[in-house]
Formats: structure tokens, C-alpha cells, sequence
């Protein structure tokens, strides 16, 4: 009977301790899962940032032009009479002949075939009626510096960023800037800028912001709707 009661008030020590055990060992369990949690959930680095921020900054490629030489008709896709034409033609690119019956005949000038065809990714293609089509870049965008990075929640962050464009030497030819351009009249300079690649290439880094967010593959650059 003794040895019973014993027995008894032995196991209902130990209980209490194996419960205050398991509870330790849950609390334990739990605040490792909080700690990985919040390795895993930090916020976005600068490193990271300009990253993921550069190669979306490169994304759209670089800016360029399409002209073609030859007799060509004025048309709704292509009128040798605008101010493209006539600033390749300042700049000592092409030459305009006379036009006659709505024609008028490009040509590109020593001078121009050299500069041109030197650029990368530079194309000419013969078109069906015997003109030439030009494609040359003029300038690619390029990340100067992570200007700050702010979270937004765990999972998103707005970054502000200065980047700059980096023109060739045909994009100097067709810097909003420059003085072959200044050279237009007000309406024809806003043609170029509207329709033609004509921008600033030569000016201060300009600010812009861009949304990150993140998902089970790590940063990225948000797309509208995310987490919606």
C-alpha cells in the first residue's frame, strides 16, 4: 500500500514537469520560426534594389530611329519632308534631292554610312520598291544611383533611383538639347521630340520610382494588380 501511494505522488510530480517542458519547448520552437520568418522577410537591400532596378531601367532597349533612302513617296508612314529628314540632312547624314510628281530622292552621304553602319544593332534592310530602310540606336538608359529604398509593407518597397541616358554619337545629332535641334523652329522641334527620338540624351540624371515586390522567388518589379 505504501509503496502505491509512493508510486502515486511520484507520477504527479512529474507530470507538471513534463508539461512545463513541452511548454518550453513550443515557446522555443515558435520564437525560431519568428527569427527565420524575419530573416527570411527582411527588408529589400540597396544591393538588391539596383539590381532588380537596372535591369528594368535597360529593359525597353535603347531609342531608335528608322529612315529610308532611295526615291521615296511621301506617305502616311513615311514623309521625307518632315523634320527627321532634314535634321540627318544638317547634320551631313543624308542629302534631299528635288521633289518631283511627290517624290524626292534620299541619299546617304559618305560621311553618314560611315557613323551609321559603326553602331551596334544597326540594320539595313532592301525594301520590296528598292528603298533602304535604316535602323541605328541613338542612346540607351543606364542606372546612376539608388536614390532610397522605402518598405511599403513586408512584402512591397518603393524605390526611388537617378538614371541617365547614354547617347552615341547619332544621338548627339538628335539631343533636344543640341544645337542642330535648337536650330528648328518651335513647331517642328515638338514633332521631333513627339515623333521622331528626339530627346533630352546630354541632360542630368533625371528621379524616378519604381515598386518592388516579392513573392516566393524573391524581388521583383511589381506588376499592377500584385497582391490584389
Amino acid at each position: 500500500m505504501f509503496e502505491a501511494e509512493v508510486e502515486m505522488e511520484r507520477r504527479s510530480s512529474f507530470l507538471p514537469l513534463l508539461l512545463m517542458l513541452c511548454l518550453v519547448a513550443a515557446i522555443v520552437g515558435l520564437a525560431g520560426y519568428i527569427v527565420l520568418q524575419a530573416h527570411g522577410h527582411g527588408a529589400v537591400t540597396a544591393q538588391e534594389a539596383s539590381t532588380i532596378v537596372a535591369a528594368a531601367v535597360q529593359g525597353p532597349g535603347s531609342a531608335t530611329i528608322h529612315f529610308r533612302t532611295g526615291v521615296l513617296k511621301s506617305s502616311a508612314d513615311e514623309k521625307p519632308g518632315d523634320p527627321n529628314y532634314r535634321l540627318l540632312e544638317k547634320a551631313g547624314l543624308i542629302k534631299l534631292g528635288k521633289t518631283e510628281r511627290g517624290r524626292v530622292l534620299v541619299s546617304i552621304t559618305p560621311q553618314g554610312e560611315h557613323l551609321i553602319s559603326g553602331l551596334p544593332d544597326f540594320k539595313k534592310t532592301q525594301e520590296a520598291d528598292g528603298t533602304f530602310l535604316y535602323e541605328a540606336p541613338l542612346a540607351y538608359r543606364q542606372l546612376v544611383s539608388i536614390a532610397s529604398v522605402t518598405m511599403v509593407g513586408t512584402n512591397s518597397a518603393t524605390v526611388d533611383y537617378n538614371w541617365k541616358w547614354v547617347p552615341n554619337q547619332l544621338g548627339i545629332v538628335f539631343d533636344a538639347g543640341g544645337p542642330l535641334v535648337k536650330s528648328f523652329n518651335l513647331w517642328d522641334r515638338q514633332t521631333l521630340i513627339n515623333k521622331y527620338e528626339v530627346d533630352f540624351y546630354t541632360a542630368s540624371p533625371s528621379r524616378s520610382t519604381l515598386t518592388l515586390a516579392r513573392n516566393e522567388k524573391g524581388w521583383k518589379v511589381a506588376t499592377p494588380g500584385y497582391g490584389q
